[in-house]
């Protein structure tokens, strides 16, 4: 059952507003966590890092799973080691706002054969780094800039030209520990252009952020930085989706 994609489609026509939590390999599982990372109103767990080489992706797979029932979990590669059956699913991203090759295709024909004997979802994906500027793990890795928030047109250009390719799901992405989140106009713009999932993650760090980032057209946030530090805020997130949901229906 192709669970994520379901999930995707589902938020994107509806309406209705998700809440991911990325989990980092290098940090693992904050126990604090445990109790809530099953609740009814978490809709996704990804999992994957900048630095992570692979090693150790399994067994916190496997940690995951004895804590979480119901909730799936789609592993978020950030390099071509982070493949394993232990998953639901698998962003296949591209970095299209970059112009590394080894991050458009090269990490993706080198994992390509595993994740095909995987069995894993595969959901194709445009990777679109957005911030002000800043450089952080993500962008050290990747060897690339973001684009600007300013620079709404490109990044909107660059969302189609994943449309065109076939991508099924985007994600822009301001990078774990921005300061600043993806703009709502940048939000608004792509989500207004693609039609399709959109993703969106980084400086997301305060219940403001995540309610602007509803209001442009996020059908899933995503979490990770923050909850790090603090582990009541994915409550607080939670607890703010399901009440931004309910005034929906109420409308």
């Amino acid at each position: 059952m192709k669970k994520v994609k379901r999930l995707l489609k589902r938020l994107s026509q509806s309406g209705n507003k998700g809440v991911a939590l990325l989990i980092d390999p290098e940090k693992g599982v904050n126990p604090r966590l445990h109790q809530v990372l099953d609740s009814p109103e978490l809709d996704l767990i990804l999992v994957g890092g900048s630095y992570c080489t692979g090693e150790g992706l399994e067994e916190l797979l496997r940690e995951i799973k004895r804590i979480v029932a119901k909730v799936p979990i789609c592993i978020f590669p950030g390099s071509q080691g982070q493949v394993s059956q232990e998953a639901d699913a698998l962003l296949f991203l591209s970095l299209l706002s970059g112009r590394n090759p080894e991050y458009l295709i090269g990490h993706q024909v080198h994992a390509a054969r595993q994740i095909h004997q995987s069995g894993l979802e595969v959901i194709p994906t445009a990777y679109i780094l957005v911030n002000n500027g800043e450089l952080l793990s993500v962008h050290s890795v990747s060897q690339t800039l973001p684009l600007l928030n300013t620079q709404v047109q490109l990044i909107t250009d660059t969302a189609l030209a994943g449309k065109f390719l076939g991508m099924q799901c985007f994600y822009l992405d301001a990078g774990s520990g921005s300061s600043v989140a993806v703009s709502q106009e940048v939000i608004f713009e792509v989500k207004s252009l693609v039609k399709s999932p959109l993703i969106v993650g980084g400086g997301l760090d305060s219940g403001q952020k995540v309610k602007m980032a509803f209001d442009a057209g996020a059908d899933l946030v995503v979490l990770g930085n923050r909850v790090e530090k603090d582990p009541s805020f994915l409550e607080e997130i939670l607890q703010i989706k399901t009440a931004y949901n309910f005034s929906l229906k109420a409308d």
